[in-house]
């Protein structure tokens, strides 16, 4: 539209030059009282064209700032599309799965206390009925610990399928982006999601870490309390 419009100016510009007549020169003809001058004729022809000339070089300078503009502004367009909730989401819901820890949590301090009370020292060497107690906690401790790495297992699963339909929209935004901050957007949230992956693997590792750490102590303390049984037992007590 705008290229239409510039065209017609320059256009009725020449026009209105070629009508107002030829320029104060010589006369080198005179017809009916009207001077022609041919030379004067073509230089005014001449300046026409160049002033057209010009004009449309103005036209394309525009048209190239404009198209510029346009494709700035498209680069300043935001992705329309985000998943970061839903990988909050995911986040959060393995947090807590890890934080329904059973007996001995994921925490320093819950850990020492467990130890000291049923893994070590006085717990190994009690009364015989404080032993079958501690025994029969620290079998609790590895069952309860082998669920939770199931249940973290579990939801590492499901948030699988959850992450598969995140990677197909944001590829797909990531194609479709219009300019370079709609792709660095999609990239973004693409190395967020990746993020939350390799979390939920380290929960997941985590989990089942702990299970079978629970399980292997369980097995030093049960050989150090038979060995107290047994010792008791040579005694006689």
């Amino acid at each position: 539209m705008k290229k239409r419009f510039f065209r017609h100016a320059a256009m009725a510009g020449l026009i209105a030059m070629l009508s107002a007549g030829p320029m104060i020169a010589p006369a080198a003809a005179q017809i009916g009282g009207i001077v022609h001058d041919p030379r004067n004729y073509a230089q005014n022809i001449l300046t026409a064209a160049r002033t057209l000339e010009q004009i449309n070089n103005q036209i394309k300078q525009l048209q190239n700032q404009a198209t510029s503009l346009v494709n700035e502004a498209r680069h300043l367009q935001s992705l329309p599309t985000s998943t970061l909730r839903e990988l909050q989401g995911r986040v959060d819901r393995t947090r807590d799965l890890l934080a329904e820890a059973q007996r001995v949590a994921f925490d320093v301090g819950d850990i020492q206390k467990a130890f000291d009370a049923r893994y070590q020292g006085a717990a190994l060497s009690g009364p015989q009925a404080a032993l079958v107690a501690n025994a029969e906690a620290r079998w609790n401790d590895s069952v309860g610990a082998f669920q939770d790495a199931m249940k973290v297992q579990a939801g590492v699963v499901t948030n699988m399928g959850a992450a598969r339909q995140s990677i197909a929209t944001l590829v797909t935004a990531s194609q479709s982006a219009s300019g370079a901050l709609q792709a660095a957007q999609a990239g973004n949230q693409l190395l967020a999601l990746q993020s939350q992956q390799l979390g939920d693997l380290a929960a997941a590792i985590a989990a089942q870490g702990r299970a079978e750490m629970l399980n292997a102590a369980r097995a030093a303390a049960a050989e150090t309390e038979g060995r107290e049984r047994f010792r008791r037992f040579r005694k006689g007590n």
